[in-house]
């Protein structure tokens, strides 16, 4: 599991999925508005540039990417705006083609990396293997945004593993980010994937509810469940559930990525 050549080679499958939904819109297309407040979908693909663009740079100049990050704690709530804003200056044909170089780049680094490097982020250093993990989770859920905003409906694949499996891990975040102590015991997680494989997490002996406090199981569809943790849609849309107090909590404050505590999307028809 330590090898990251197949997580970058579905890091390169779903960004080139990506890729393809947007090459052939018009300029005026670029500027349709996405479900995320003042974001367009150029905004959304200068935002995957310029992260990919810092990954790049965390992983081949360390000292370079340090001095991103203090710019990031000097303007906490505003720098992924700004970098975001910049790029959108860009001409649409401009700005894809500065993405396509920005991960081709970093895909590359990634093979590259030797075995047990860490990179450098704004959280905890990551391996290889967990840098492409991240990237994949945050391309997967920008490329949700378009596609919302196309009026597209992506096709589910196994690809999900990835951001489940993220999802899963940043369960303590998402209760830590909130000022909120993280559940003791960990959580049995059972998700049906896209070809109705079953992908497990968690100890079987978690789903007993009723003999352990803290203790949890959550089931649903891979899809489902990685819409939530991304705060792509809201929970009552959703068909995923939780047996277990802790476990329902979770599920309210569920988030795959870094940072403050996300809004999330409202309900349908709210």
């Amino acid at each position: 599991m330590s090898d990251p050549a197949a997580v970058i080679d579905d890091l390169r499958a779903e960004s080139d999925e990506l890729d393809r939904l947007v090459a052939g819109l018009s300029d005026e297309e670029w500027w349709t508005p996405t479900p995320a407040a003042g974001w367009t979908v150029a905004h959304q693909i200068a935002h995957l540039a310029w992260t990919d663009e810092v990954a790049l740079l965390a992983a081949t100049s360390p000292g370079a990417f340090a001095r991103e990050v203090e710019k990031a704690l000097a303007e906490p709530g505003t720098f992924v705006d700004r970098a975001a804003e910049a790029g959108v200056r860009r001409p649409p044909a401009e700005l894809l083609a500065h993405w396509r170089k920005g991960r081709d780049g970093l895909r590359q680094a990634l093979c590259d990396a030797p075995p047990g490097a860490r990179i450098p982020w704004y959280g905890p250093p990551m391996s290889a293997r967990s840098m492409a993990t991240a990237r994949l989770m945050e391309t997967w859920a920008h490329g949700q945004d378009v596609a919302d905003a196309l009026g597209v409906v992506r096709e589910p694949t196994a690809r999900l593993r990835h951001v489940a499996h993220i999802g899963v891990r940043a369960r303590d975040y998402a209760f830590l980010v909130r000022g909120l102590e993280a559940p003791k015991e960990q959580f049995r997680v059972e998700l049906t994937g896209p070809g109705g494989e079953l992908w497990t997490w968690g100890p079987e002996e978690a789903a007993e509810v009723p003999r352990a406090e803290g203790r949890g199981r959550v089931t649903g569809p891979a899809l489902d469940f990685c819409l939530l943790v991304t705060q792509r849609a809201h929970r009552d849309d959703l068909a995923v559930r939780a047996e277990g107090a802790d476990a329902d909590r979770w599920l309210d404050i569920a988030q795959a990525f870094a940072g403050p505590a996300g809004t999330g999307r409202a309900p349908k028809g709210a």
